[in-house]
């Protein structure tokens, strides 16, 4: 399974090292208005196009972003962070047990 995030991930008792290729979203803002408590902007975002995906059936592990960009699309998952994942006494996530399909 081909890693496209920029860091390892630990599915199981397996890591998986990043590829060295990064799964990205193109993204679009539009600002909406300005927060009246803080004075910055407020945006919409849209998403566009996805990119660094192989052309061909390889199975891939994104993240969630990317996963709900490409729905659909077979052998494409995202390390499940819900409830499942294991965490360490600080409650970062030192694996996951299940992986997400769109």
């Amino acid at each position: 399974m081909l890693n496209l995030t920029p860091h390892p991930i630990r599915v199981g008792t397996k890591t998986l090292p990043p590829s060295g290729t990064v799964a990205r979203v193109q993204t679009t803002d539009v600002v909406v208005g300005t927060c009246t408590v803080t004075g910055v902007p407020i945006v919409h975002r849209m998403f566009g196009d996805v990119t660094g995906l192989p052309s061909d059936s390889t199975r891939c592990l994104v993240s969630a972003l990317i996963l709900a960009a490409v729905t659909g699309r077979p052998g494409v998952y995202a390390p499940d962070t819900g409830p499942t994942a294991a965490r360490d006494d600080r409650g970062q996530i030192v694996a996951v047990t299940r992986l997400i399909t769109a």
